[in-house]
């Protein structure tokens, strides 16, 4: 028993480290990096590499799903800071910077995701942050700070549109454009 949970314990370990790897490379070198540089990077056997991830599409399928549940979880704890005071219209605005931000390293992992097809196939991470987003929503417009005509696809409408290849200032001017289309507030001219 002990020597099947330390095999089991070692294979987490690996996927772990090869989807930490395979996001690292494809960022680095694009989406025709060899599974062998992932491997290396890993610090793991290509053998290894294949019995988690047959295909590089399945592991790149796999790295863009980790990414969706890694945004699903911030979605879920922007709606539980919400429920605890915070302002649903400051928790949008924070999480849509963060998503972003998180866009310009995981830009060519979604990048490769589109040139190999990969698609997660278990849709519950991106299922559990539209909830949580529209949640998000609703709050704020409840409270009267996020327009009523506002969706959840406005918002990854927003996302896949982010200038992700712009500098710093420039993306943070971008959300300091785009959020008067979400919000009740008016802008203020920044000088």
């Amino acid at each position: 028993m002990t020597q099947a949970r330390a095999l089991r314990a070692d294979a987490v370990r690996n996927r772990k480290k090869i989807l930490a790897a395979a996001g690292e490379q494809i960022t680095a070198h694009g989406p025709e990096v060899g599974m062998d540089e992932i491997a290396a990077a890993a610090g793991v056997a290509v053998g290894t590499l294949y019995r988690h991830f047959p295909t590089k599409t399945d592991l790149v399928a796999a790295v863009v799903a980790a990414y969706v549940a890694r945004v699903a979880d911030d979605a879920e704890s922007v709606v539980a800071r919400v429920a605890a005071g915070a302002r649903a219209v400051d928790e949008l605005t924070a999480l849509l910077g963060r998503v972003v931000e998180a866009s310009v390293t995981d830009r060519a992992v979604k990048a490769a995701a589109q040139t190999l097809g990969a698609e997660p196939g278990d849709r519950a991470d991106e299922d559990r942050a539209g909830a949580a987003v529209t949640a998000l929503i609703r709050a704020g417009q409840a409270g009267g700070d996020i327009h009523p005509d506002v969706t959840v696809r406005d918002i990854y409408l927003l996302f896949s549109t982010a200038p992700t290849d712009q500098p710093p200032a420039a993306r943070a001017r971008w959300l300091t454009l785009v959020t008067p289309g979400l919000t009740t507030r008016t802008r203020q001219a920044v000088i």
